[in-house]
């Protein structure tokens, strides 16, 4: 059962083959089984998802995900539900309100079953940035399963959960899938609200799903996707028909390789994995000079945007306090015990490219990168409508590895940010296995607001690989 994809779930639910209940049962029980060895949840809602899926099998739930356990980011609010953002800062603080995002997954009968690991709010790319400790990767526990969202990515490939949620800032969904071997998705910026999402960079932060299959990772899309009032940056127009894509093929499709994502940055095994899982479609290439300068463009808009979001943990209105003698004193300490090194590296970075006399230096020629980026991808959509590359130049690294050097640890997001600093949608799906039996992630990219032919292409190259190699936590092969 754990192992079901959610469109399965929901089926079997709707055509009474299973209940809910026991459908929440058996994915509390596979948790209960081997999350001590993956760490992918800091609080499993064990009781409240019984109750939601009680409430399906009488039929007073219904909706597309009816009875679909999902994992939660302990980045996205529920309400009177611990949210840490993987943070001593924010440890025990409850929000009074409910995610748009996920309120809407319940709303279509998604029934919430824990919330997962990440890096410290966001900030990382292994997941061992969580003041509450690492995630493992289900391939190989003595590895990284990406980040930020390291616990959403290794909570679907352990079958913990069909499918989840996560945040994408540079990287953060479709890194994790790509080294847990699962699929994972970011949306056009915009396309889903924002609302209820800690805020790590707000003009470049989107939630999207993970799952097994494309065609789950629409579904979720699809019930979360809309404008949303509460969000200024929700764009109004119509979601489309994500999930009625799926099957429509590549007819027609022009598919490009980005050069600058395909270098010598990218690991042979992970090259050749690639060139593997798009032998057939004619892929032309093109050339995007400006990638060059994006991950150094998004390594100083998103802390600057950080330094400024983050200035609102200061003791007085919710999560740690250390009291001082005085409030200056009281922040201090505060921020000194509640926040991890990664942060404040971060922070210190955004607000030294904010500052008087640096700004134009760095925070606007960075802007201006951003925008050379938007207008490289405007001009390669002219000639092709789909780019590929790797999603990540590795396989997953060792639990350690990468800590002491911030700028290695970086590197990881090569591949993924530039879809971010464009916003459009990206989305990544396993292409295969390097020679230790870990997984490699192929990367898709649409323009804005083309879901609907990202998930077209993306479900017929998911056939044509045929990837079906399962984790060593599951059963699968070492």
């Amino acid at each position: 059962m754990s192992a079901s994809t959610a469109a399965a779930i929901a089926r079997s639910i709707r055509e009474g083959q299973t209940t809910a209940t026991e459908v929440v049962e058996a994915h509390l029980a596979e948790i209960e089984r081997t999350d001590g060895d993956v760490r992918a949840f800091l609080e499993v809602l064990g009781g409240t998802a019984l109750e939601q899926a009680k409430a399906v099998d009488a039929g007073e739930v219904t909706g597309p995900l009816a009875g679909v356990p999902i994992a939660i980011k302990d980045v996205l609010c529920m309400e009177g539900i611990a949210t840490t953002c993987g943070s001593k800062i924010l440890e025990g603080w409850r929000p009074p309100y409910t995610a748009t995002a996920v309120r809407r997954l319940v709303e279509a009968g998604a029934i919430p079953i824990g919330k997962t690991n990440m890096d410290e709010f966001a900030m990382g790319s292994s997941t061992e940035n969580s003041a509450f400790g690492p995630t493992l990767n289900p391939w190989s526990t003595g590895h990284v399963p990406g980040g930020s969202s390291g616990g959403s990515a290794a909570a679907v490939a352990a079958g913990h959960a069909p499918v989840s949620l996560g945040s994408d800032t540079g990287g953060s969904i479709r890194q994790p899938a790509s080294l847990c071997g699962v699929v994972g998705m970011k949306p056009t910026y915009g396309r889903v609200s924002r609302y209820g999402l800690v805020a790590f960079a707000s003009s470049l932060d989107q939630i999207g799903p993970f799952s097994h299959t494309v065609e789950d990772a629409a579904i979720v899309y699809a019930a979360m996707a809309g404008h949303d009032p509460m969000d200024s940056t929700s764009l109004p127009e119509s979601v489309g028909d994500p999930v009625g894509a799926i099957g429509r093929g590549i007819e027609g499709i022009r598919f490009g390789v980005v050069t600058e994502l395909a270098g010598d940055a990218i690991e042979p095994e992970v090259a050749a994995a690639f060139a593997s899982a798009i032998e057939g479609l004619g892929a032309g290439e093109v050339s995007l000079p400006s990638f060059d300068h994006a991950l150094s463009a998004y390594y100083l808009i998103a802390p600057a945007e950080a330094s400024s979001n983050l200035a609102r943990f200061d003791g007085v209105r919710y999560g740690l306090r250390i009291d001082a003698a005085d409030t200056t004193a009281m922040m201090r300490r505060t921020r000194e015990a509640g926040f991890g090194p990664e942060v404040k590296r971060r922070i210190m970075l955004g607000t030294y490219a904010l500052s008087a006399g640096y700004y134009d230096a760095y925070y606007g020629q960075a802007q201006r990168v951003r925008t050379l980026v938007a207008n490289d991808f405007g001009r390669a959509f002219e000639d092709f409508d789909i780019l590929l590359s790797p999603t990540s130049p590795t396989t997953a690294f060792e639990i350690g590895e990468r800590t002491a050097d911030p700028l290695a640890m970086y590197l990881s997001d090569l591949c993924t940010i530039p879809a971010n600093l464009a916003g459009i949608p990206a989305i990544s799906i396993p292409a295969g296995v390097d020679s230790r039996g870990l997984p490699i992630g192929l990367q898709l990219m649409a323009p804005a607001l083309e879901e609907e032919r990202l998930f077209a292409a993306a479900a017929e190259l998911e056939t044509r690989i045929g990837f079906d190699a399962k984790p060593a936590l599951t059963g699968g092969a070492e």
